[in-house]
């Protein structure tokens, strides 16, 4: 009888993809686990479910254990396989800009994901192109209003993750300018958490082997059939948007070959939590960070 894995999201979208994969892709029944998974419902965290045992891995950030560290306490889990090393957020802007330049972003309205991760990687990217975010315009509306709110005529700018940009693209309301993740370079963005007892155990490793193998499918297979495999994941998402947006981070290089969260994209998201002061000192990467089950 295959075993149970339970596995929760913080978000859903096709940036999660090799997560995905390892379901759509029948990876994780290859090793004989039956997969369920759940999305983490407003304001409450993916590890809470790791902490009680009913959520085996969670799709999560390694931002979320600076939080008990600044506090002086050891957080719950450890963070053991990236998911993407890149920032997956896009600006839009509601006509083509081909000219685009972060500096337009002081004079024109950006509606800016405030979700705290998001917003310290926008934050971030505004310092690397030269521009101060207090000196940008902008709008916080909560992350599931966003788009609805450009749709109808807010902001002259919109800043989101796949496939939202894609979305807006496709129906003609908008045009993507510029990506936070080129604008920022590699960083340990998201990321696979467990429970130090779970890691040590054997299932830890087949996940580990199942999850390898649909990165490797991720990164190597046609964006239309990932797509297709994926589609009834994304019931709401046109297929051509689904391509498209996995094409897109193909090519930006989010889903890189290794899964280990290395050391230097580590220090590059400490950099950007210190840089928002979401932290007030640099925290050590054996704290957070556990290599993927061999």
């Amino acid at each position: 009888m295959a075993e149970p894995i339970n596995i929760e999201f913080t978000r859903f979208s096709a940036f999660y993809s090799p997560l995905i994969a390892t379901i759509a892709g029948g990876f994780l029944k290859e090793e004989d686990f039956e997969p369920t998974y759940a999305i983490s419902a407003p304001g409450k965290s993916a590890i809470a479910g790791l902490v009680n045992g009913t959520v085996q891995v969670a799709q999560s950030a390694i931002s979320q254990g600076f939080g008990p560290l600044e506090k002086g306490e050891k957080p719950p889990a450890l963070h053991f396989a990236q998911i993407n090393e890149k920032d997956g957020f896009f600006i839009t802007a509601r006509k083509p800009d081909a000219n685009f330049t972060w500096d337009k972003l002081k004079t024109s309205p950006i509606l800016v994901d405030h979700g705290g991760q998001p917003l310290a990687m926008f934050k971030y990217a505004c310092h690397k192109m030269g521009v101060d975010f207090k000196d940008v315009k902008a709008v916080n509306v909560p992350s599931d209003k966003m788009d609805a709110a450009f749709r109808a005529g807010e902001g002259a700018f919109i800043h989101q993750q796949g496939p939202a940009p894609q979305q807006l693209e496709h129906d003609g309301v908008g045009h993507i300018v510029a990506s936070v993740g080129t604008a920022i370079g590699p960083v340990a963005f998201s990321s696979l958490a467990a429970t130090r007892e779970w890691l040590k155990t054997d299932s830890a490793k087949r996940f580990m082997r199942a999850y390898r193998k649909a990165r490797n499918w991720i990164i190597t297979t046609p964006a239309a059939e990932i797509a297709k495999a994926e589609a009834s994941f994304f019931p709401k998402i046109h297929p051509d948007v689904l391509a498209a947006t996995i094409a897109t981070y193909q090519k930006l290089g989010n889903w890189t070959p290794h899964v280990e969260i290395t050391k230097p994209a580590f220090e590059a998201a400490v950099d950007v939590f210190l840089n928002s002061g979401g932290i007030t000192k640099r925290h050590a990467y054996a704290d957070i960070i556990a290599p993927p089950p061999a």
